[in-house]
């Protein structure tokens, strides 16, 4: 142990000076506060993004193709699937799947209610995991049963308590085109995606219903969706598309469909870093309020360590080691704090959300390895920094005065 460690670790939490102590746990409680705030931020921005893109991602794809022309209805033209855009699809590395689509304006009619509704056409291939995970009563549609599937509906919890439905309930939906048409359907099953842009607006169908109703022949679909492999690259796969799918297509993105969200989730990184900020400057002026104090108690050790030879920077060094003690101490409780809350948040979801102001019924939490490391490092390496500045101040306390200091 250096001369310099063996007398930091002396003036530190081994003190017998009362006040001295006092200060430490106030120095370390704060650095203990501010780690573990800015790791809860991180994991709560991270979350809620991830929960709430999923979201969307799961309902309406990645990448929508649809006919290249200015219709901006719910119930775009049709498009004759192309298996040859379609095998390109399937070979590349950026796409998961790609399954055909339909959108159809309707009404829903039960003996007390209407409702305007859309009803999204999927096929038996449609990747069917985000209803599994949002439903909350019944089951998704059974397309081993041809006949009956044409029949069967999901409907979210909305929907559903507006019209007094419940699953295995029937009712009549009303299709305006150039002759009025009416089918029977049944509810199959109950979600909740928990955005309102969907759960107000889309019930889930058969595609082959909605294709003979339009009068299109078995080849023709209002479009594709397409699930990217990495969402980081979503742009890049959107771009491969453009290369290799027919000219009268066009394709546009989840952040095209739901623009105003994205902006949302982005602008949140914005005050992911004002609070980073906030809490990295209430850690590093708490502990060097605490340096300069505990300095200014140990004048007169400065001053004995100074007549016996010991230079300004052996002596810095002493109190550097001492605010390096009290940070690693405080950065340890900060992330059993900040770590503790974020498992116990996401196993047992305690803290709640008005799920019609955020999307979500509880707070999201995720964590990422390399967050918490680059938190640590980072409140580590800037907290010593400042802290080189307040050590400075031995140099200015002369030795004789500092002896005779009481």
């Amino acid at each position: 142990m250096s001369f310099a460690s063996f007398i930091s670790s002396r003036i530190s939490l081994q003190s017998n000076r009362t006040y001295s102590k006092l200060i430490v746990r106030i120095a370390i409680i704060g650095i203990m506060l501010s780690l573990g705030v800015m790791i809860l931020t991180v994991s709560v921005i991270r979350g809620f993004k991830f929960e709430i893109r999923q979201k969307l991602r799961g309902f309406a794809g990645d990448i929508q193709v649809q006919n290249y022309d200015n219709n901006n209805s719910y119930q775009a033209s049709p498009i004759r699937r192309d298996r040859i855009f379609e095998r390109k699809v399937k070979a590349s590395p950026r796409f998961n799947s790609i399954v055909p689509t339909l959108n159809k304006p309707g009404i829903i009619k039960t003996k007390t209610e209407i409702e305007g509704v859309v009803i999204k056409g999927v096929d038996k291939n449609y990747d069917w995991s985000f209803f599994k995970r949002s439903l909350v009563a019944g089951s998704i549609i059974d397309f081993g049963d041809t006949l009956n599937a044409k029949k069967q509906l999901l409907i979210s919890s909305y929907l559903a308590n507006r019209l007094n439905l419940k699953v295995g309930d029937k009712f009549l939906m009303y299709f305006v085109q150039e002759s009025l048409l009416k089918r029977p359907f049944v509810v199959k099953g109950i979600y909740d995606a928990g955005v309102e842009d969907i759960d107000h607006t889309f019930v889930v169908g058969d595609l082959s219903l909605l294709v003979k109703l339009n009068g299109w022949d078995a080849n023709q679909v209002g479009g594709y969706e397409l699930r990217v492999t990495d969402f980081e690259k979503l742009d890049e796969a959107n771009n491969f598309l453009k290369d290799v799918m027919p000219l009268k297509l066009r394709s546009y993105t989840i952040t095209d469909t739901y623009p105003a969200i994205f902006v949302w989730l982005n602008e949140l990184n914005i005050n992911s870093t004002v609070m980073l900020v906030l809490m990295i400057l209430v850690g590093t002026i708490n502990m060097i309020s605490a340096l300069l104090i505990i300095i200014l108690e140990r004048t007169s050790l400065i001053g004995i360590l100074k007549a016996m030879g010991a230079n300004n920077w052996t002596i810095q060094k002493i109190f550097l080691f001492n605010a390096a003690y009290l940070i690693g101490i405080g950065m340890v409780l900060g992330n059993v704090f900040g770590l503790g809350i974020s498992i116990f948040q996401s196993k047992t979801h305690f803290f709640t959300l008005d799920e019609s102001s955020y999307y979500m019924k509880f707070i999201p939490m995720q964590l990422q390895f390399w967050d918490i490391v680059m938190l640590n490092v980072g409140t580590l390496l800037i907290c010593m920094l400042v802290m080189i500045g307040p050590s400075t101040l031995v140099a200015k306390i002369s030795p004789v005065k500092a002896i005779r200091f009481k």
